[in-house]
């Protein structure tokens, strides 16, 4: 490990050299290299290092830093580099003790203060690369979002979503250059007229309004949210699989047999450290997966287009395994020798065979049979009567 840091991330607001403090001053001063966005660079037109612009995108600049180890160099990132910002995605390749960081209030403090919300209270996001949808399990009535995002043109389109979600009555606070002598402070309404010109940097305060369709907090979700073919764990028989499968955070499920996804995208619902990867035989399905996923706001659901159990091979170990579709004693045999010890699997059966099946693999292996038989309320002439749907088998068991 390094005793000095050849890496100094320097946090950076639209003040320039006037926010920073006495030690990135230095950090600065001592430097061989400095290394940042045009923009970033521009704030601190008095260096006497060497300057490097950050290329785009981002990613192409990494290389090109680390070629620099060894010598004293700092990187430019805006704000908190590690609120959102560039500084994670550098520490990342850094061992301990090979850089330091030295931030200014970040962006979400900044507007937090500006608008007066109490930053604790407040969802905060980026979507400066990120897809608008990542919002849609976080809008219902007066909730408060801060986001960044890419640039002037992306109010409009974060807009042009929100009207389309149900959401057009929402309040946009539109942050521009926070922290210097440019910023600004407009408001609008999302289905309203919006700025025509709007500086970069960006970023936004959300005050939600509308009656767009706000997502429930309890597994189970309505059927309707998930685009389905009919091949979709139905609400009920899936509050009680998701019970079972008992999702806790950092965890990975399979889900086998992802039909429309739902089970996978409400695991990843659970919690945001959450990973879950589907598997499903027919490519049709597979795609509404991932449009499924897509559109609710799910970006970390990994869709594997494949027969099980070949398409298991390779994959990351998993926590807990459902298997909702295709139940066999070849399924069963190779996922129970895959799976690590702990693992938690819920299989769901159907038919009277898989019944069978599910019964002996309980008998042998331990674990709880539960029979859910549901029934609904439906017209009968003049009256109404219970219509049963097809009884499922449910094994739950820890390997």
């Amino acid at each position: 490990m390094s005793e000095t840091p050849w890496l100094t991330i320097v946090g950076l607001g639209e003040d320039g050299p006037d926010g920073l403090s006495p030690a990135s001053h230095q950090a600065l001063k001592d430097a061989e290299i400095v290394m940042g966005a045009e923009r970033h660079l521009s704030l601190l037109p008095d260096l006497s290092a060497e300057t490097v612009e950050w290329p785009v995108p981002f990613a192409d600049g990494v290389d090109i830093l680390l070629s620099y180890r060894g010598r004293k160099v700092v990187m430019l990132a805006s704000g908190d580099p590690f609120w959102f910002g560039a500084g994670s995605v550098m520490a990342k390749h850094l061992d301990a003790g090979e850089w330091q960081a030295l931030p200014v209030p970040s962006t979400m403090s900044l507007a937090a203060a500006a608008l007066g919300w109490p930053l604790e209270k407040v969802l905060t996001t980026g979507l400066h690369a990120a897809p608008y949808a990542r919002l849609k399990p976080h809008l219902f009535p007066e909730a408060r979002i801060l986001a960044t995002l890419r640039d002037g043109d992306a109010v409009a389109d974060l807009a042009s979503w929100l009207c389309r979600e149900g959401f057009g009555p929402s309040t946009l606070h539109i942050l521009e250059a926070l922290g210097g002598p440019r910023q600004r402070i407009r408001r609008a309404t999302a289905d309203g007229d919006l700025p025509t010109y709007i500086q970069h940097p960006v970023s936004i305060g959300i005050e939600v309004a509308g009656d767009g369709a706000v997502i429930p907090l309890s597994s189970g979700r309505p059927d309707h949210l998930f685009d389905n073919d009919g091949q979709i764990t139905k609400r009920p028989v899936r509050a009680l699989t998701l019970s079972a499968l008992a999702p806790c955070p950092g965890e990975h499920l399979w889900d086998i047999g992802g039909g429309s996804g739902s089970i996978g995208i409400e695991w990843l619902w659970a919690h945001p450290t959450t990973r879950a990867t589907a598997v499903e035989i027919n490519a049709e399905r597979a795609d509404r997966i991932r449009e499924n996923a897509a559109r609710l706001g799910v970006d970390r659901l990994n869709v594997v287009t494949g027969a099980a159990p070949n398409a298991l091979e390779g994959l990351e170990q998993p926590d807990a395994v459902f298997i909702g579709g295709g139940i066999s004693q070849e399924m069963l045999e190779i996922v129970w020798a895959s799976i690590p010890d702990g693992t938690r699997l819920v299989a769901n059966a159907v038919t009277l065979e898989a019944e069978v099946l599910l019964a002996n693999w309980q008998a042998d292996k331990g674990g709880d049979l539960l029979r859910i038989e549901l029934a609904q309320a439906h017209p009968l002439g003049r009256k109404r009567g219970w219509k049963s749907s097809y009884p499922i088998v449910q094994w739950s068991v820890a390997k």
